[in-house]
């Protein structure tokens, strides 16, 4: 519940506090100027920042590695070019701080600290076993999507093959039914 309110209540509070404030130093003009400054010198750092780590995760992946940093900062690319579209000059410095690579390799570091990745399952005889279900604190309630599901099945490619080898076998003996 702080969390929402923080985003929905304060912040609202504090930029309209801001941009008053600003206004009232500098004139309402100059402060709606600043505004779309800001807006338009972030959309330009994140066009640049965003085909920077696009072409970043492609390379990961093609090297058969998982691009998870570059996932991260793809996030924090989106938080931060929404925020600096948000008028306001407190949405514009936390977007600025998302889009500026220093600053978020620098958070994306010390969240990723946070971060335990689990790899898949396998199967044994016993079941599906995921890695560090018997570690403390690392046990995983039952899922479903995990359940086996036996069943037969036939490759297209060869089923017709196989109707073409019945119908030529009809047409050559014609006493074969078929």
């Amino acid at each position: 519940m702080r969390p929402l309110f923080i985003l929905f209540i304060v912040m609202p509070i504090l930029e309209m506090w801001v941009l008053i404030s600003v206004g009232q130093e500098i004139g309402a003009l100059p402060t709606i100027g600043l505004v779309l400054l800001t807006a338009m010198v972030g959309l330009a750092l994140l066009r640049r920042q965003g085909i920077s780590t696009v072409m970043r995760a492609q390379q990961k992946m093609q090297a058969g590695e998982m691009p998870a940093r570059e996932m991260a900062e793809g996030i924090f690319l989106a938080v931060g070019g929404a925020l600096l579209l948000t008028p306001g000059f407190i949405t514009d410095a936390i977007g600025f701080a998302c889009l500026i690579p220093g600053i978020r390799q620098l958070i994306i570091g010390r969240l990723i600290g946070h971060v335990v990745v689990v790899r898949g399952s396998t199967y044994t005889r016993g079941g599906y076993h995921q890695p560090g279900a018997n570690q403390p604190g690392g046990s995983r309630p039952h899922d479903k999507s995990h359940d086996v599901i036996e069943g037969d099945y036939e490759r297209e490619e060869q089923r017709e093959g196989q109707g073409e080898d019945q119908k030529r076998d009809s047409d050559d003996n014609p006493n074969r039914g078929g």
